[in-house]
C-alpha cells in the first residue's frame, strides 16, 4: 500500500512539471519529448527516483505522452492532405525498426550514457536554432534511396533513444532539402505514431520487472505522469501559444536553442 503522503507529493510534483512542459511547448510550438523529457527528468529527481532508471522513466513516458497526441495532430494533419504520404509509406518499416534497435540498447544503457546522449543532440538542434537561417539547405528535394531509409532509420533510433517524437529530426530533414516547413511539421506527427507506439511497448519491455522503478509504473512508464501530463500540457499548451504570438518567430527560434542548451548544461551538471 503506497502512503497516501507519498502519493500526494508524487502528483503534485508531476502536476506542476506538466504544466511547466505545457506552456513551454506552446511557447516554442514544439511538443513532444524535447520538452517533456527534461521537465519529467527534473520531476523524477525531485520525487528521489534513483539515478539508474530516472532518465529511462523520463523518456519512456514521455514516449507514452507522444502517443494520443501524435495520433490527433496527424488525423488534423492527413484532413488537410498536409503530409508527404511517400515519404511516410517509404519510413513505414524502417522507423520503427530504428526504435526496436533503440529499445534493445536501451536495456543495457545507464542512465548515464542516455542523459550524455540527449545532451549532444540537444546541443546541436539548440545552435541550429540559435544559428537558423532560411537561406540553409542542402538541395532542392530529398535524396533518394538508400540515402532517405537510412535517414528514417537514424531519426527512428534517436528519437526512441531520447524520447522525442521525431518532429525536430524531421523538420530538420525536410526543410534541409527544400520542403516548406508547413509540411514538415504535417509529416512528422505521422513519424511521431511510428516512433511512439513501438518505443512504449519497447521501454515497457526493457524495464520490465526492474526493482527500482517508482511507483504505478510498467516498465520505464509511468502511468500517474501519463495521466497527468496529457490533459495539463493541452490545457497550458494554448497559454505558451498566447504568449507567443507576441514574440515573433526568430525570438522563439533562439529561445529555444538556447532552452535547448540549458539543458544540456544542466545534464552535464548531473554527472557531477
Amino acid at each position: 500500500m503506497v502512503p497516501i503522503g507519498e502519493l500526494i507529493w508524487f502528483v503534485g510534483v508531476l502536476a506542476v512539471a506538466s504544466a511547466v512542459a505545457g506552456f513551454l511547448a506552446g511557447l516554442f510550438g514544439i511538443g513532444g519529448g524535447a520538452i517533456i523529457v527534461p521537465v519529467l527528468f527534473q520531476a523524477f529527481t525531485l520525487l528521489d527516483t534513483p539515478d539508474t532508471v530516472r532518465m529511462h522513466m523520463a523518456v519512456g513516458t514521455s514516449l507514452a505522452v507522444i502517443v494520443p497526441t501524435s495520433i490527433s495532430s496527424f488525423r488534423a494533419h492527413y484532413r488537410a492532405k498536409a503530409p508527404d504520404m511517400r515519404l511516410l509509406r517509404n519510413w513505414v518499416l524502417v522507423v520503427p525498426l530504428g526504435v526496436v534497435v533503440a529499445s534493445i540498447v536501451v536495456a543495457d544503457t545507464s542512465s548515464a550514457v542516455l542523459r550524455a546522449v540527449f545532451a549532444v543532440i540537444a546541443v546541436l538542434i539548440g545552435l541550429r536554432m540559435i544559428f537558423n537561417r532560411d537561406s540553409w539547405r542542402l538541395a532542392n528535394d530529398l535524396p533518394g534511396n538508400p540515402i532517405r531509409t537510412m535517414v528514417g532509420l537514424l531519426i527512428g533510433f534517436l528519437s526512441a533513444l531520447i524520447g522525442v517524437g521525431g518532429g525536430i529530426l524531421v523538420n530538420t530533414f525536410m526543410t534541409s532539402f527544400g520542403r516548406p516547413l508547413h509540411q514538415a511539421v504535417a509529416t512528422s506527427s505521422g513519424v511521431g505514431i511510428l516512433i511512439s507506439i513501438p518505443g512504449v511497448i519497447g521501454f515497457i519491455w526493457a524495464g520490465w520487472g526492474n526493482p527500482d522503478l517508482p511507483i504505478y509504473s510498467t516498465g520505464y512508464v509511468n502511468w500517474i505522469a501519463f495521466l497527468l501530463t496529457i490533459p495539463i500540457t493541452l490545457f497550458m499548451a494554448p497559454v505558451g501559444a498566447n504568449t507567443a504570438h507576441r514574440l515573433g518567430r526568430r525570438p522563439l527560434e533562439v529561445a529555444f536553442g538556447l532552452f535547448l542548451l540549458l539543458v544540456a548544461a544542466r545534464f552535464a551538471w548531473s554527472f557531477f
